[in-house]
């Protein structure tokens, strides 16, 4: 597996059981990387990924739920919606990811995680994000600034101490 996809992959881990059992991104990042280190530049991507998607998520949602209508995000499966959310928030405010390159990272996320289904399911509906990437970049670089404007310390965020 390429370096980055792992780093996705631990990314959608984390997002995984924050969605699921509400823990707190940095501790569950915490715990990952505890487990299974990464090189400083790619942890600081899964940093990026994951304290990115979190305070967008509704945002993010919405999106989702506006281009795929016949699927309520709160019906996709827990491992496909956080793929679409990292994919999306690739796609629009990522700065060195290419689209093509983030759809193709979830289909990829998709067949080791998701269902036999989730890899055309994500590609579905990513391709129909996609048209529409420009308008939903400007968007969400607008909430996105705003929650920078309003939190300006939770900005970047850092490594938790290190445990006693």
């Amino acid at each position: 597996m390429k370096a980055r996809t792992r780093a996705r992959g631990m990314a959608l881990q984390v997002l995984y059981e924050v969605d699921l059992t509400g823990h707190a991104p940095g501790t569950a990042l915490h715990m990952r990387l505890e487990a299974d280190p990464l090189s400083d530049r790619l942890e600081r991507f899964v940093r990026d990924i994951v304290f990115g998607v979190v305070p967008l998520r509704a945002h993010l949602d919405h999106y989702i739920a506006r281009y795929a209508p016949e699927w309520p995000v709160e019906q996709i499966a827990p491992i496909d919606r956080n793929i679409l959310r990292i994919a999306l928030w690739e796609m629009t405010l990522a700065p060195d990811t290419p689209l093509k390159v983030a759809i193709n990272e979830a289909v990829e996320l998709a067949k080791i995680y998701g269902s036999d289904s989730s890899p055309r399911f994500i590609n579905g509906v990513l391709g129909s994000l996609a048209k529409y990437h420009n308008d939903i970049r400007q968007s969400l670089q607008a909430i996105a600034n705003r929650q920078r404007l309003d939190n300006p310390s939770d900005t970047s965020p850092k490594k938790p101490p290190a445990a006693p």
